[in-house]
């Protein structure tokens, strides 16, 4: 039996590198955007005029932390 050769890493990595990264960035912007239509609906259910700022903020931190998470995987 013979043993099996490591697989060579592709040659269209930079390309596999590249779709990743415009995932993470439309990721990104749909998590600050539903953040900001949550703020807004719930501002006008209850009459206030501080949960879209809040949680626009809020959707922010979250997809800045999950962009930072994912450029580390990509990094290993």
């Amino acid at each position: 039996m013979e043993q099996q050769k490591p697989r060579k890493p592709s040659k269209n990595n930079g390309l596999q590198t590249a779709a990743k990264l415009s995932g993470i960035a439309i990721q990104m912007g749909l998590t600050i955007y539903l953040g900001n239509l949550l703020g807004a609906w719930l501002d006008e259910k209850y009459h206030t005029s501080f949960w879209e700022n809040t949680c626009t903020l809020l959707a922010v931190c979250i997809s800045l932390y999950s962009v930072i998470v994912q450029a580390n995987r990509l990094n290993k």
